[in-house]
């Protein structure tokens, strides 16, 4: 059976020993959890040991069962450096992750491969492995140079099938990459793009579709990766979220996704001469 998790832009605004307790609810395996804000406007969390959230959460993860795999999110900017991911680490260690997504937020490849590289060293010794995230949005918007800075670094990918929908990617470079992925982010779309940056931005935050709900051909980003792949569901979308609420939201979240993987483990139809149709 594949592992199935729930990423924290899902549900931002729930707490995340709410987000453990929801996820459990709805039948999910696993959550990730935020340890930091990306932007000004969103709820920021404190999951340093010794806070008292920190304590509410491991309850909360002791009471379902669930693990924490993917601490979210650090953007490397040309001066991020140890005093920002130093925190993070720790907080992800706390929390049992063993995953911390990172986006590419310097231009300057060089520099960001550098420093992925001292993360990735710092990281080994809270026995978290940093992955990269290629973003549409982001300096890093495609699987072949993503990959070619995680082998370089000693970090993973992470593979997004909003973002491979909008750069493009294929599933052969899906293919080439299958050792450095430990997981993907699941989510749909419509067929078209946003047309600006900030429509793109807006998009992923706060407008994904659930798996089967938009246009993408999802299977052609799955069917390339190993079929154990853990997969995260990470499916923002404001208005929708707000008008069911959030444990009907996550609940529909997983009953979608299940839904949709089930038709990945179903033999393709054959012709009357015995070949896959």
């Amino acid at each position: 059976m594949r592992s199935l998790g729930l990423a924290p832009l899902s549900a931002l605004s729930v707490a995340p020993d709410e987000l453990v307790r929801l996820a459990a609810d709805a039948g999910f395996d696993f959550v990730g959890l935020r340890v930091l804000a990306v932007t000004a406007e969103e709820p920021s969390y404190d999951l340093s040991p010794g806070s008292p959230l920190l304590a509410d959460t491991l309850r909360a993860l002791s009471d379902t069962g669930l693990s924490v795999v993917d601490a979210e999110f650090l953007r490397i900017d040309a001066d991020t450096d140890r005093t920002t991911w130093l925190p993070a680490l720790e907080a992800s260690q706390a929390l049992g992750a063993t995953r911390l997504t990172v986006a590419a937020g310097d231009e300057d490849l060089v520099r960001l491969t550098d420093t992925l590289g001292r993360l990735v060293e710092d990281a080994a010794e809270y026995g978290v492995i940093p992955a990269l995230e290629p973003i549409s949005y982001r300096s890093v918007h495609s699987l072949p140079v993503a990959a070619q800075i995680a082998r370089d670094t000693g970090a993973r990918v992470l593979p997004d099938t909003l973002h491979l929908a909008r750069f493009d990617a294929t599933a052969a470079e899906l293919a080439q990459i299958g050792d450095l992925v430990d997981m993907v982010q699941l989510c749909d779309s419509p067929a078209h793009a946003p047309t600006t940056v900030e429509g793109l931005v807006e998009e992923s935050r706060a407008l994904r579709l659930a798996p089967g709900d938009g246009d993408q051909d999802l299977t052609q980003f799955l069917r390339p990766l190993p079929p154990e792949l853990p997969v995260s569901v990470e499916v923002p979308h404001d208005s929708e979220r707000a008008r069911c609420g959030d444990a009907a939201w996550i609940q529909h979240l997983y009953a979608t996704t299940t839904r949709f993987l089930d038709t990945l483990s179903t033999p393709e139809p054959t012709s009357p001469g015995g070949h896959a149709s």
